[in-house]
């Protein structure tokens, strides 16, 4: 197995707890063998991902994170979810190739990276057809990235936090930005930007916060200045204060109109292309396609 021995000391997350999974759980909460919460055909992710029939995502238990407001809690952080074995992975992978899927979406991957990389190295020699989105938080090792060049096809990356402080707070990692930069160039230099004719590319997501603490303008330059502007961005504005965040000061609230729609002319005045979110529930603009909501 490619990667089989970071399963006896772990080290495939920034946070290297060098754990012996084979008889614990990692810091990311999993432990041996893959764990699954759902598989699904999802509908709702950007359009070069879900396309007209949904993506087959498979929504992976445990993350290195541990964000305060995520939506997943249940499968992120307290474990909801189903050991599999390899055998069983193949086989929903080939589940959601026969169910025309338009990506396999490979939803919090990393703590499950050595059955993941066996079980598309697999597929790959019987012609596997999908392309493969590894769906990140960008907390991630440069080191392991390059161990999954070829494999992936699109890089559906969040920036989470452009001040590493907001990361510690919010999020429990004490260098979210500085891994994050490194990882997106990583991506950047194996894929470059997303691109629909060779469904192959880097995407970019940005969940705006309030009072700018995911650092989205910061973002937003970093992209157009010291990345590539041709890369596309998803601007969401979907934040809701869930679970601890209720009561954050900073965090405790959706954000305003104002504040999105700011951000939505600093992403226009930089030309970036992508997708952001309308008050129109019929569509989002993007590269010339509608995103439905």
């Amino acid at each position: 197995m490619k990667l089989g021995h970071h399963l006896k000391e772990c080290s495939l997350c920034p946070r290297e707890c060098k754990v012996d999974r084979r008889t614990t759980s990692g810091v990311c909460g999993v432990g041996y063998f893959p764990k699954i919460s759902n598989i699904v055909l999802h509908k709702g992710e950007e359009p070069p991902i879900s396309g007209e029939n949904g993506a087959g995502a498979v929504f992976f238990s445990g993350c290195p994170m541990k964000c305060i407001y995520c939506q997943n809690m249940g499968f992120s952080q307290k474990g909801i979810g189903k050991e599999i074995k390899l055998d069983d992975l193949i086989h929903a992978f080939r589940v959601l190739e026969k169910e025309k899927a338009h990506t396999l979406d490979l939803v919090t991957p990393t703590p499950h990276l050595p059955w993941i990389v066996e079980a598309l190295d697999s597929l790959k020699n019987e012609g596997f057809s999908l392309p493969v989105v590894y769906n990140t938080s960008s907390y991630e090792k440069v080191d392991i990235l390059r161990e999954l060049e070829g494999l992936v096809d699109i890089y559906l990356a969040d920036i989470r936090y452009t001040d590493s402080s907001y990361g510690l707070r919010y999020s429990k990692v004490p260098d979210y930005w500085e891994v994050a930069r490194k990882a997106i160039f990583e991506m950047y230099r194996q894929v470059g930007p997303y691109r629909d004719n060779k469904r192959k590319g880097l995407i970019i997501r940005i969940l705006v916060l309030p009072n700018n603490v995911s650092g989205h303008e910061k973002a937003l330059e970093f992209i157009a200045h010291q990345l590539d502007p041709s890369v596309p961005v998803a601007l969401m504005s979907q934040y809701l204060p869930h679970f601890e965040a209720k009561k954050d000061p900073l965090i405790g609230r959706k954000i305003t109109t104002e504040e999105y729609e700011k951000a939505i002319e600093m992403m226009l005045e930089l030309g970036l292309d992508g997708w952001y979110q309308t008050d129109e529930v019929e569509r989002v603009t993007a590269r010339g396609v509608d995103w439905l909501l």
